[in-house]
């Protein structure tokens, strides 16, 4: 959420970057609401300040005798109390229709990022590793002969309808293994602390988060009123929600594995063969909380913490900085790390890594104590996935496969498959 005073302070500057993402100028709608508010406060203000004078001439009338004055005090304290809590209830639902929209603003994208209206503006910033030359049509995942009968897509059509996979036998052994590498590489190679949270949350931790009020269509929502998260970015960084946590645990680093729930709506006809674009997935997300001067530096080591697995995967990879129209709404800078997959001749994002600001922070209300004990300040938010579960899995068995069929899986992960280095094209690990 954003700054009411930094709004008024330079209207001009909040609007143009606002522009930058593509949208009509907010600041006049926004400052007409918090003049209106403020000058019911005024007002309240001012009448709580005559009936206070009045109240105290009362005790005067009283001790004088002077019954009319006194009658007429009184009146006259009446008329301002309940005039006043008019006026405070009038400026209490102005309050709250201002804060209702700001809540739907997104967050103001960094001088830096690319202005564009989609991902054509976006800018590459590096690679690693040479896409594999293959002697053969590199097939895509769902295609492959080792893993083909293990992604049972019309099994999960029958239990839950499309967008959903049972994986089997290697296939899910892999799986497995590659969420308990990412999360022991992170908390081993990346010093993240590993957390195990809920999966459904309450509706204001979705808005902590800014899923919630404008993206709801976007999740899930049980009859009781709790939410499927779409990402543990949800419950990692609402970990500081209403709370104030001391400077010296900060940057406080966490990864959680979890299921993730998305509808996927606006997303019909992408994506829809194999298991690239699902309605629940897992993956390993990273979120840091730290103090505004740490967060530039952090924004980088989550982007290397991500490209980390990745090489340890032996996955190339580009890692590209999002434009203003591709960006997601609470970020004010993303770097994508997209890999390779041969199968589609082309690079697909595996992970996000948005610095937010204190956008979030705002919208939960999460402070940390300076070290000097003053006045508390809100914290930086940061989240990224480290990596999505399933699109590794894609990624893996694409860049791995072999002519005969088999795939040739990467030696990092040999230790978490009892040494097997391969699934053959029968769909034995060994």
């Amino acid at each position: 959420m954003h700054d009411i005073r930094q709004i008024r302070d330079n209207p001009a500057a909040f609007d143009a970057a606002l522009s930058s993402r593509g949208m009509a100028p907010m600041s006049p709608a926004i400052l007409a609401l918090d003049e209106e508010r403020r000058g019911l406060i005024h007002k309240a203000e001012t009448l709580r300040a005559a009936q206070n004078r009045a109240s105290k001439e009362i005790g005067a009338a009283k001790a004088a005798g002077d019954e009319d004055r006194f009658q007429r005090l009184r009146a006259e304290v009446a008329e301002h109390k309940e005039e006043g809590q008019r006026l405070a209830d009038a400026a209490k639902a102005k309050d709250d229709e201002l804060q209702a929209l700001l809540l739907t603003i997104p967050n103001l994208p960094y001088d830096d990022v690319p202005v564009g209206a989609d991902e054509d503006s976006n800018v590459e910033l590096s690679r690693w590793g040479a896409p594999r030359n293959f002697s053969f049509d590199p097939r895509e995942h769902y295609e492959i002969p080792a893993v083909k009968d293990q992604l049972d897509f019309e099994a999960a059509a029958m239990l839950s309808g499309s967008r959903f996979v049972v994986l089997r036998s290697a296939a899910a052994r892999l799986h497995r293994a590659l969420a308990q590498f990412m999360l022991d590489h992170h908390v081993e190679q990346n010093g993240l602390e590993e957390t195990i949270t809920p999966v459904l949350v309450k509706p204001e931790m979705m808005l902590g988060t800014g899923q919630l009020p404008k993206f709801g269509e976007d999740s899930y929502q049980t009859t009781t009123g709790w939410w499927l998260i779409p990402t543990a970015e949800v419950t990692l960084t609402n970990m500081v929600h209403g709370q104030i946590v001391d400077a010296a645990r900060l940057p406080w680093r966490m990864v959680a594995h979890t299921n993730c729930f998305r509808s996927e709506a606006g997303s019909a006809g992408r994506d829809t063969a194999g298991m690239l674009r699902q309605h629940q997935f897992e993956k390993v997300e990273m979120v840091t909380i730290c103090t505004p001067d740490q967060s530039e530096a952090e924004h980088e080591r989550m982007t290397r913490c991500a490209a980390s697995v990745l090489e340890a995967l032996e996955l190339p990879y580009r890692v590209m900085k999002l434009s203003t129209g591709d960006m997601g709404g609470g970020a004010r800078r993303t770097h994508d790390l997209e890999v390779w997959l041969p199968g589609q001749n082309t690079y697909r994002e595996i992970s996000s890594v948005s610095t937010c600001g204190d956008w979030q922070a705002r919208r939960m209300n999460g402070r940390y104590r300076p070290a000097d004990g003053g006045k508390p300040e809100y914290v930086h938010t940061l989240n990224g996935s480290g990596l999505a579960v399933g699109r590794a899995l894609i990624a893996v068995l694409e860049n791995g496969q072999e002519e005969d069929g088999s795939v040739t899986l990467p030696e990092a992960l040999h230790p978490y498959l009892r040494g097997a280095t391969r699934i053959t094209a029968e769909g034995r690990l060994e």
